[in-house]
């Protein structure tokens, strides 16, 4: 099926393109409560499986080994932008593991942040892999490796034990048998996840009511949820789409996304949603930074999970020309 146009870019009040994509809402209860296209297509879970790449380095008992805080649990759920605040904390993390940048093998860019990337240049500052958005992530696989004691040099191998737990928990979520998630290795070099967008929305439903899963489990989810909603600066970075939504929700909700497109929200339970909700979101021409927070905020604001006020000015989103003006916006085409 061609899937159905989630947004629209207007210009002088001529549709100039289009972005379809996919959307599944499910309960906690495993009840569908909305689709928008095919469910079923199977895409890549992305940085938005990060809180399950996170759960076998708490369920394992090496966060508490290592003394890891709630702030260093959101940086290894995190994709940070590479300020200040996100490199001293990987730092932390590594030097509690008693590892340094180059026991990391996620290889380096560029902060996200544009101010941060700016003063770099300035001050002709190279970036290292504790820029890298998912610095915390694999400082969270270190401390995994070295507490099972598992091979430190090969963390990122999709054979090594951690990577075999984290597959593990990636299939419990989504209620999958593991040998039905196709796997790839994502720009961080670390494998990755390919599932149905339906599969994704069911994992973030049962990450915020874990109500199936063992004690321990349960815990774990607890404190990952706690951990994002408590440091949302954590988990983005200033101006990024994640950062803004769940400070905007309040911390009714947890927001994460993926490259190329996708993106992962978990609706806390709460009085009309009493079993919490899943929703994923997969923008087809994978598009992060036009549609996708576009169609993001239009989901939550008719789920009446944010202010009315709020996110105003990116959903529409402006189209401004080099002069600031406004020449036309991207609007939603979304219905639940």
């Amino acid at each position: 099926m061609t899937p159905p146009i989630l947004a629209e870019v207007v210009r002088g009040g001529i549709v100039e393109s289009v972005h379809r994509g996919h959307v599944c809402i499910t309960d906690g209860d495993g009840g569908r409560i909305s689709a928008i296209g095919d469910p079923e297509t199977i895409t890549f879970f992305r940085s938005a499986s990060k809180p399950f790449q996170a759960l076998p380095f708490i369920t394992s008992g090496a966060a508490d080994a290592f003394g890891f805080t709630d702030e260093e649990i959101a940086l290894a759920c995190a994709s940070h932008s590479g300020e200040k605040v996100h490199v001293d904390g990987v730092r932390r993390m590594l030097e509690k593991i008693g590892c340094t940048e180059a026991d990391l093998r996620c290889g380096l860019h560029m902060p996200f942040n544009q101010t941060e990337t700016e003063r770099m240049i300035r001050n002709g500052e190279q970036p290292t892999q504790l820029h890298n958005n998912c610095a915390g992530k694999h400082a969270a696989m270190l401390a995994l490796a070295k507490h099972i004691g598992a091979d430190m040099g090969s963390y990122e191998d999709a054979t090594n034990p951690v990577q075999l737990e984290i597959r593990k928990a990636v299939a419990q979520f989504a209620e999958m048998p593991e040998e039905n998630i196709g796997i790839g290795i994502d720009g961080c070099a670390a494998p990755n996840f390919a599932l149905p967008v339906s599969a994704m929305a069911r994992s973030f439903a049962n990450l915020v009511l874990p109500a199936k899963f063992d004690a321990l489990t349960q815990a774990a989810c607890r404190r990952i949820v706690s951990a994002i909603a408590k440091f949302p600066h954590l988990i983005g970075g200033t101006e990024r789409l994640d950062t803004l939504l769940m400070q905007a929700a309040g911390g009714r909700i947890i927001s994460k996304v993926g490259a190329d497109g996708v993106w992962l929200c978990g609706v806390l339970p709460n009085d009309k949603q009493t079993a919490g909700l899943g929703i994923a979101l997969k923008i087809e021409d994978g598009d992060d930074f036009l549609s996708r927070p576009v169609v993001a905020v239009e989901l939550l604001s008719q789920l009446n999970l944010l202010p009315a006020e709020a996110m105003t000015d990116m959903s529409p989103m402006p189209i401004k020309n080099r002069k600031g003006d406004v020449v036309g916006e991207i609007v939603p085409r979304v219905e639940l």
